[in-house]
C-alpha cells in the first residue's frame, strides 16, 4: 500500500493518526468508564450515560456541538479523580479493553510506516493518560493528546490545560514538524471525522478512515483515499507486531552476526576435515 523505501537525504517524514474509529474501533476514553465503576471513580449513573455517549459515537451522530458537550461532561466527571489512580486503572485494564479493539488495517499501516522510516504518531482528543499508554502499546514514537490541569493534591481540577480537538491537532503537527523536521508534504495523516479536516489538510498525503458522512464528502470532492478499517484483531494474534526502527535495524545486525558466525563454522571444518 506504500512505498516502502525512503530516501533518507530528503527531510523526516512523519503519519499522524486519529484514534477512536481510525486506529481503534471505539471512543478510548469511554471504553474504559466500567473499569472507573469498578476502580469507585464514578457511579452507575455515570456508566449508563458514557454508554449512551458512546452509541452516539460509534453511530456516527457526534457532531460538534455534541463532542463539545461530551467534553464538558467528561470534565466535570473526573473532577477530583486522583491521577495516578487513574493510570493504575488504564494500565491493569488496556491489554483487556484496548488490544482487542485494534483495526488490523491500521496495525498493518504503522508497521509499513515505521518500515518506511516514517514516525508515528497519535493525535487523540482523549486524554493523555489514557491515550500514552495506548501508544505505546501499538508502538507509536510520539503522542498528541487532551491534558487536564492536574491540582496539588494530584487530582484534575476539572479545567483542561490543552484540549486536542480540531484546528489544534493541526497546530499541534505544525509545532513537531518544526521541531523535529518533518516535511509536511511528505507526511501522510489518517481520520474518522470532519472535525479533523485542518489536519488532513496540512499534510500532503490525507487519509479518510471509516468517515463521518461530512468527511466522506469532502474526500470525494478534494480526491482524497477513503480506507474502511473493519477487522479489529489482538496485537498478538497478528503474525508480526508494529516494528521500531531500531528494532528492525537490531535485528538487521543480528542476522548479519548469525550468517558472519554460520560462515566462519562452515571454514573450520573444511580447513579441520582437510
Amino acid at each position: 500500500m506504500l512505498g516502502l523505501v525512503e530516501n533518507h537525504s530528503l527531510p523526516r517524514a512523519a503519519a499522524f493518526f486519529d484514534l477512536d474509529k481510525t486506529v481503534i474501533a471505539k471512543s478510548s476514553t469511554l471504553t474504559f468508564s466500567k473499569s472507573f465503576y469498578q476502580g469507585g471513580l464514578i457511579n452507575r449513573r455515570a456508566v449508563l450515560h458514557t454508554a449512551y455517549a458512546q452509541f452516539v459515537f460509534l453511530a456516527g451522530g457526534a457532531d460538534h456541538d455534541q463532542m463539545e458537550r461530551m467534553r464538558a461532561y467528561l470534565s466535570a466527571l473526573c473532577r477530583g479523580w486522583n491521577v495516578e489512580q487513574v493510570k493504575e486503572i488504564v494500565a491493569e485494564t488496556l491489554h483487556d479493553l484496548i488490544d482487542p479493539i485494534i483495526y488490523d488495517e491500521a496495525a498493518s499501516l504503522i508497521e509499513e510506516h515505521h518500515l518506511a522510516g516514517r514516525d508515528v504518531v497519535i493525535v487523540s482528543t482523549s486524554g493523555a493518560e489514557v491515550v500514552e499508554p495506548i501508544g505505546e502499546l501499538l508502538g507509536a514514537d510520539r503522542v498528541v493528546a487532551t491534558r487536564m490541569v492536574v491540582g496539588d493534591d494530584g487530582c484534575f481540577t476539572g479545567e483542561v490545560e490543552y484540549y486536542a480537538y480540531g484546528p489544534t491537532k493541526a497546530e499541534a503537527i505544525r509545532e513537531l514538524a518544526d521541531s523535529e523536521g518533518y516535511d509536511l508534504a511528505r507526511c501522510h495523516a489518517y481520520s474518522d471525522s470532519v472535525t479533523d479536516l485542518p489536519m488532513l489538510e496540512a499534510v500532503g498525503y490525507p487519509y479518510a478512515v471509516n468517515p463521518d458522512r461530512a468527511l466522506r464528502r469532502e474526500a470525494l470532492a478534494r480526491g482524497w483515499r477513503i480506507l474502511d478499517f473493519s477487522h479489529p484483531v489482538r496485537l498478538k494474534q497478528r503474525l508480526s507486531v508494529p516494528p521500531r526502527p531500531a528494532l528492525v535495524a537490531a535485528a538487521a545486525i543480528g542476522a548479519a552476526a548469525a550468517t558472519a558466525g554460520l560462515v566462519w563454522y562452515a571454514t573450520r571444518r573444511r580447513v579441520a576435515t582437510a
